[in-house]
C-alpha cells in the first residue's frame, strides 16, 4: 500500500508511519507433494491515522509577591510660618477718628457717576454695573487722601504778592473741598485788611466780620458763640473780613493771633485768605502760624513772576522750609499760546513740593458766588488734587522758621 503522511493539527512536521512487514514466504513444496489449496486471505484493513495529542498547558504558577518594606513614618518638624514684617509704626498718635466707613469698610463695586458706564447702569435699572472708570477711581483715591486723620488743628495760608490771580477763588475752593470730603470742622478766614471778598464768593453775606468777633472774644466759650459771627456755605464756615478799610487797618498781627487761637479751639482746619501786602502785620502773623502754604500765580508773565518773587521773599525772611513744603497753583484763567507752560511748571516744581494747574472755568470767571455743581469736571478735579496735596502734609510737624 502506498505510504501516507498526515500533517499534525498544529502545523508541525509530519510524522512518518512505520511500513507494515510482509509475512515470510514458505519454501516451495517438493514436486511429488500434493498441492494444498491455499485459504483465501482477507485484505488488510487500512490503518487509521493516530491524531496528535494536544499540548497540555503548563500549570499556573503564582509568582511570589515582593512586599516593599515601608519605613515607619518619621515625625516632621513643624516649622512655624514666617510672620509678615510688621509695618512701620506711625509716630503720630492714633485716635478714634481713624476708624471711619471710608477706611475700614470693604466696598462693593461703586455705581458709576458719568460716561457710558452710568448709561449702562441706568438703562439696566441697576442690574448691570460695569463699575467705575479710571477717572472716578482717581477721584476716590484723592478723596481718601483728603480724609486723612489730623493729629491736631492745622492752619493753611493762601498768599500771593499780586492781586487778581485768583487767590480768593483758590481759598474758597480749598475750603469747600475740605469741608465736602472731611467730617471735621473747617473754617475759612478772610484776613485781607483791604475789604476782602471771600464771604462774597461763598455766602454773599458780610453782616458779621472778624472785627465783630474781636470785640466779643471775652464772651466766646463755645462753638455756638462763634457761629454768631460766621456764615455757612455748604459745610464750610466763613468768617468775613472787615469791609471798612479804615477799620481794617487795625487788624494787626496780635489781633490775628488772638482770632486764630480761638478758632483753633473749635475748628480742625483754618484756611486763611491773606492780603497782597507781604509786609503787613497781619501777614506776618499768618505766616508765623501757618502749617501749610499755597502760593497762587497765573499763566502770564506778571502772574508767574510775582509768584516766584513771593517765594524769594519768604526764603529771605526765614520761611525756607515752608516754601519747600508749599503747593503752587497756576491759574489758566488768563493765558496765551505764547506762554511756555511746561517751563513754568518745571520752574515751580524745582522750588516747591507740587504744582497744580487750574483750567479756565466760565463759572469762576464771573466773580460771583461759587457753586460746586456748576464747575466743569476738569476744574473740580484740579481743586480736588490741590486739596489732596495740602492734606498730605497734615501729619508732618510744623515747619521750622529761622529768625
Amino acid at each position: 500500500m502506498p505510504k501516507r503522511s498526515f500533517a499534525p493539527p498544529d502545523g508541525g512536521t509530519a510524522r512518518q508511519e512505520p511500513t507494515p512487514q510482509n509475512p515470510p514466504t514458505p519454501d516451495p513444496p517438493p514436486a511429488d507433494a500434493p498441492v494444498a489449496q491455499a485459504a483465501p486471505t482477507e485484505p488488510a484493513a487500512p490503518t487509521q491515522p493516530v491524531p496528535a495529542e494536544p499540548a497540555q498547558p503548563e500549570p499556573f504558577r503564582a509568582e511570589p509577591v515582593q512586599v516593599a518594606q515601608v519605613a515607619p513614618p518619621v515625625a516632621e518638624q513643624v516649622v512655624p510660618p514666617l510672620l509678615p514684617d510688621r509695618p512701620a509704626v506711625d509716630p503720630r498718635s492714633h485716635t478714634a477718628s481713624e476708624l471711619t466707613e471710608y477706611t475700614i469698610v470693604r466696598r462693593r463695586s461703586d455705581r458709576p457717576g458719568s460716561g457710558w458706564r452710568r448709561a449702562v447702569h441706568v438703562a439696566s435699572i441697576g442690574m448691570v454695573n460695569p463699575g467705575i472708570g479710571p477717572a472716578e477711581q482717581r477721584r476716590q483715591e484723592l478723596a481718601l487722601r483728603i480724609r486723612c486723620p489730623l493729629p491736631g488743628p492745622r492752619q493753611i495760608a493762601v498768599a500771593s504778592m499780586k492781586g487778581g490771580v485768583g487767590k480768593t477763588t483758590v481759598t474758597a475752593m480749598l475750603g469747600l473741598m475740605l469741608a465736602e470730603h472731611r467730617g471735621d470742622r473747617i473754617v475759612a478766614l478772610d484776613a485781607n485788611p483791604d475789604a476782602g471778598t471771600l464771604a462774597d464768593r461763598l455766602t454773599g453775606r458780610t453782616d458779621s466780620t472778624v472785627r465783630d468777633l474781636l470785640d466779643s472774644l471775652g464772651n466766646v466759650g463755645s462753638l455756638s458763640d462763634i457761629a454768631r459771627f460766621t456764615t455757612l456755605s455748604g459745610r464750610l464756615q466763613v468768617l468775613a473780613s472787615e469791609q471798612d478799610p479804615a477799620r481794617g487797618e487795625a487788624f494787626d498781627r496780635a489781633e490775628y493771633e488772638r482770632v486764630c487761637a480761638v478758632l483753633s479751639r473749635f475748628y480742625n482746619v483754618v484756611v486763611t485768605d491773606s492780603g497782597t501786602g507781604m509786609v503787613h502785620s497781619a501777614m506776618d502773623g499768618t505766616l508765623a502760624l501757618a502749617n501749610g502754604l499755597v502760593i497762587v500765580g497765573s499763566h502770564t508773565v506778571d502772574g508767574a513772576s510775582r509768584a516766584s518773587r513771593t517765594l524769594d521773599w519768604l526764603v529771605a525772611h526765614g520761611h525756607h522750609e515752608l516754601v519747600e513744603r508749599a503747593v503752587v497753583v497756576l491759574s489758566q484763567d488768563r493765558t496765551s499760546p505764547e506762554i511756555d507752560g511746561e517751563r513754568l511748571v518745571a520752574h515751580f516744581a524745582a522750588r516747591c513740593r507740587a504744582v497744580v494747574q487750574v483750567p479756565r472755568d466760565p463759572h469762576l470767571a464771573t466773580g460771583g458766588r461759587i457753586e460746586l455743581d456748576k464747575l466743569r469736571q476738569a476744574t473740580s478735579d484740579a481743586f480736588l488734587e490741590l486739596t489732596a496735596l495740602v492734606a498730605d502734609d497734615f501729619g508732618n510737624p510744623p515747619p521750622a522758621r529761622r529768625q
